[in-house]
């Protein structure tokens, strides 16, 4: 079956293979297996899209296909003697996901800690326990995605947000509608301006493209993304004041301010490593699980020390808290690792065929820089931007500063366009359903696609 295979990959012409006397990558664009290698993605990211619907976790069908593209690659190089090419450039994807994973890992573990420790259950009870308005709540809770999405990823913060929006809009359904687009907006626009908010600014980072503290001369374009539709979203409002449910006080757990800062403390190391020391950022990240697993380690005898004492002496009560690391290593999102496993790996199958180089000579090329990056923005809407961004930082266009930045700017909110075009935007329209949808996001599409306009020229006038 092997011979039969490899057979139909070879039926084009050997002239397409011309690159093997240099031992340079094989062009495999015209080749039968490129075509069918196009088509396998095709068909994996088709069940990705409709993942909501069909019930199918987006990672599976990735990982499959990762492992076809990467198979039809070995079997023609193979062929032409040339096998140890495709293993070497196999094993520089897996190190570009491999750096990733374990950053996203650590960082998915401390968020799962500070909300098993109820840091932000506490938060919640602070913002539902106030007499606020809604359009104060509308403006408090998108701001705190604004700036909350920098440290933690947009997702997380959107989803926390989504749950006071939830609580205390439940008598208008309208408010709850257009305070969760605002969340979804300010959460990516958040993100863009920070090597931590999301992926593909991360990816960006990780890279060396760009220095940890260029990203902040994002920030004034990326606070445009948010207010300029908040401000037209506004208007739009319910008027009054919600009437608050009773909730008991929500208190942080004991340790739970010092996972805070330990986390703080991670990304300042993973900095200090990347800039200073020129390691990959996830060194830092694995020396700060450290942190938290020593912590980890003293709120366990700190537990077994006041659970003696509860038992030991009648009236005593205990204080501490039984806290697990692993247990929050659990919690992270597998099947979102895993999907960026699949995507990083599928992507850089094709870049390898030669596919990405053809799309960065036409892109960049023939469209300009400008035209190409404000462009990434707008397909990042319909497909993921962790795809789409991998893709351009695979093509490796020459480009200043300024139009790498535009393209984190592009590719970061430009998911805000449409509901799916965010990971962000696809929770909460889970989380919020019947009162979040693809068409109540839709209807704001004008005065979103003003912010990103906005925020786009804002950035070629200052940078």
């Amino acid at each position: 079956m092997s011979k039969i295979f490899l057979s139909l990959l070879l039926l084009l012409p050997a002239t397409v293979f011309s690159a093997e006397v240099s031992h340079e990558p094989l062009n495999l664009t015209t080749h039968l297996s490129g075509y069918l290698v196009l088509l396998v993605f095709f068909i994996a990211y088709t069940l990705v899209i409709f993942e909501e619907k069909i019930h199918l976790q987006k990672s599976k069908p990735v990982l499959v296909a990762a492992g076809i593209i990467w198979a039809i690659i070995a079997l023609v190089y193979q062929s032409h003697g040339l096998s140890e090419m495709s293993k070497h450039a196999l094993e520089h994807n897996f190190l570009e996901y491999t750096q990733l994973f374990f950053f996203l890992l650590v960082a998915m573990t401390y968020i799962s800690a500070m909300i098993e420790r109820g840091v932000f259950d506490a938060l919640h009870f602070q913002l539902v326990s106030k007499n606020f308005s809604y359009r104060q709540i509308f403006w408090i809770t998108g701001a705190l995605a604004f700036f909350i999405s920098p440290v933690a990823d947009n997702l997380t913060t959107a989803l926390i947000m989504c749950t006071v929006v939830l609580t205390i809009g439940a008598a208008k359904p309208q408010f709850i509608t257009i305070a969760c687009v605002n969340i979804v907006v300010a959460a990516n626009a958040g993100g863009a301006f920070s090597p931590f908010g999301d992926i593909t600014t991360l990816m960006v980072w990780q890279k060396g493209i760009l220095d940890f503290a260029t990203f902040f001369k994002l920030f004034i374009p990326s606070a445009l993304n948010f207010v300029v539709p908040a401000s037209i979203m506004h208007f739009y409002l319910p008027s009054g004041q919600p009437t608050l449910p009773e909730e008991a006080d929500a208190s942080i757990k004991p340790g739970g301010g010092v996972i805070v800062f330990l986390f703080l403390a991670t990304i300042a190391t993973s900095i200090l490593y990347h800039q200073l020391l020129h390691l990959p950022p996830a060194i830092g990240m694995l020396m700060g699980l450290g942190y938290l697993k020593l912590f980890a380690y003293y709120l366990h005898l700190k537990f077994r020390r006041d659970q003696l004492a509860f038992d030991t002496v009648p009236g005593s009560e205990s204080t501490g808290s039984a806290f697990d690391v692993f247990s929050q290593i659990a919690k992270s999102e597998w099947d979102t690792l895993f999907f960026f496993y699949g995507i990083i790996m599928a992507v850089g199958g094709i870049g390898f065929m030669g596919y990405l180089s053809l799309a960065s000579e036409f892109m960049y090329g023939e469209m300009g820089a400008t035209t190409a990056n404000i462009l990434v923005g707008v397909v990042s809407a319909v497909v993921d931007n962790i795809p789409v961004m991998f893709a351009v930082l695979s093509m490796n266009p020459d480009m200043p500063e300024t139009q790498w930045l535009l393209v984190t700017l592009t590719a970061g909110t430009g998911g805000s366009l449409l509901s799916i075009g965010s990971a962000a935007g696809v929770a909460l329209m889970g989380q919020a359903k019947g009162y979040y949808t693809f068409s109540s996001h839709l209807k704001w599409l004008p005065a979103i696609a003003a912010g990103y306009i906005v925020s786009i020229y804002a950035h070629l006038l200052i940078n």
